[in-house]
């Protein structure tokens, strides 16, 4: 019976007409899929929140770019030491090359690394409104561009999913039916950018869209790491699951302050 189960099993994953990881080969140079999608994600949002930032007008341009810098170092701060915490084992045995610095970065390190270095640049700047609505939809933009390209890199980037009986199944390279977790993300993503934008439109207070966007994401983030290998660190949670508990709950205390003012959200 067993055996027959796993033969059904493989006959209904889906298993894709190319190999993993994705690679373009242009003359001598090997470029993977990976890189290109994470450039045109970064490209894609940082053009889009300009855009937006100019429409808001609100920030002078030397606090702006402070701010700015601020996200982006404690995006890459946040993002490298979630990663190592999921994996410490594995990055302690590349400790001193360069994979340790430049492989491995987790998008919940980076949006709560980045959260954190904007609030304190905000504070050694005394900017006291709210500045992470702008960013809301660069970002869910740039982070579905990204996960086509962890799709496409299979098993090497580690976002893929545990074993699945589903029809929709994929095998990854190691003739195994897993779940396409960055399908799901993405999908989720595409849904809540469309909530996100209809409740954009009906007057939400300053400040409350991007801390709406953190909870639903980092609430799906915790519910999707159940179907994703990984290693747990108490209570059967992994160290991206603490950080998705402590962030939502962050949120959580955010969003009521934030509804506790009386300034509207205009654009």
């Amino acid at each position: 019976m067993s055996l027959f189960h796993s033969q059904t099993q493989q006959l209904m994953m889906i298993q894709p007409p190319w190999d993993f990881p994705v690679i373009f080969h242009v003359g001598k140079y090997a470029i993977y899929a990976h890189q290109i999608t994470d450039l045109i994600a970064y490209v894609t949002g940082f053009r889009l929140y300009v855009l937006l930032r100019r429409r808001e007008g609100t920030l002078g341009l030397e606090k702006g770019t402070w701010i700015f810098l601020g996200c982006v170092a404690g995006a890459l701060l946040g993002s490298k030491i979630l990663a190592w915490l999921e994996a410490p084992g594995y990055y302690l045995q590349l400790f001193g090359t360069q994979e340790f610095w430049v492989g491995g970065k987790t998008i919940v390190g980076g949006l709560l690394g980045g959260w954190l270095g904007i609030e304190f640049i905000k504070r050694i700047v005394h900017v006291r409104q709210s500045t992470g609505d702008a960013c809301v939809f660069p970002l869910i933009i740039g982070m579905a561009i990204g996960r086509i390209g962890c799709f496409l890199t299979g098993l090497p980037d580690h976002t893929y999913g545990v074993e699945t009986a589903l029809p929709w199944g994929v095998d990854f390279g190691d003739h195994l039916s897993r779940h396409p977790t960055q399908i799901y993300e993405i999908i989720f993503l595409a849904a809540l950018g469309a909530v996100l934008y209809k409740a954009k439109l009906s007057m939400l207070q300053s400040g409350a869209l991007f801390r709406w966007f953190m909870l639903a994401y980092l609430g799906f983030r915790f519910l999707s790491e159940f179907i994703k290998p990984r290693m747990t660190i108490l209570a059967g949670l992994s160290p991206i699951q603490w950080s998705c508990v402590i962030g939502c709950g962050v949120c959580g205390v955010a969003l009521l302050k934030c509804y506790q003012r009386t300034v509207p959200y205009y654009g």
